[in-house]
């Protein structure tokens, strides 16, 4: 039997210590994977990895310097189930919480090196995985796209809706990203986990805003 060789994971950038990073045996590369809520931003060669239902991702880097990352987050909606249901004050919330969710992730690549001029996307997600809320992942893919088109980020790619949830592997410093439709799930792991995710995001709304620099 041969010895499997150990390897080394780079250091992260400041503040991403706590995100799950392993070695990704296929690609022969440090992987970071990210659950609901979270972000990773990289400035070496690393991937991202995560597993999207009605969630949505936006891989983000500066084609230039090869710094990028992923997120995965998905907006407020009513407890009622009803989406938005027109509701200003919902809306509002909505909106501030998506946009803390991508000019987080945005801010550390420009900290890091990125220019905003640089910029380029790819997005995923926004399946109608969850029972009784066919819009949300519908709502997630809209409120990505019309961030990215009002910040002026280009969309390269995406794959978008559909009923399955999605693997998605995204490496920031060639741009290159893998999606893999899961359309057996042996377990409701995904749909747990968002929906946890949702009822977290609906109880502890983002207060106040913050500005790209």
């Amino acid at each position: 039997m041969v010895a499997r060789r150990k390897h080394t994971l780079p250091e992260t950038l400041p503040g991403f210590e706590a995100i799950n990073r392993y070695w990704d045996i296929e690609r022969e590369m440090p992987a970071a994977k990210i659950l609901p809520g979270e972000y990773y931003v990289t400035n070496g060669g690393e991937l991202v990895t995560t597993v999207l239902g009605s969630c949505v991702s936006a891989c983000v880097r500066d084609r230039i310097f090869g710094i990028g990352g992923m997120n995965h987050f998905m907006l407020p909606i009513s407890t009622d189930g009803k989406g938005w249901g027109g509701s200003d004050d919902l809306l509002s919330t909505a909106t501030r919480y998506g946009n803390y969710a991508m000019e987080h992730m945005i801010n550390d690549i420009l900290k890091h090196g990125g220019h905003k001029s640089h910029l380029e996307a790819k997005i995923f997600g926004g399946g109608k995985v969850i029972q009784n809320l066919s819009d949300v992942g519908t709502r997630n893919i809209e409120f990505v796209r019309d961030y990215l088109q009002t910040e002026g980020i280009p969309v390269l790619a995406e794959n978008v809706g559909d009923i399955h949830p999605r693997k998605v592997v995204y490496i920031p410093a060639t741009g290159k990203a893998y999606v893999k439709r899961i359309k057996h799930l042996h377990n409701d792991t995904v749909v747990k986990r968002e929906n946890a995710y949702r009822s977290e995001i609906a109880t502890q709304p983002v207060v106040g805003e913050i500005e790209l620099f």
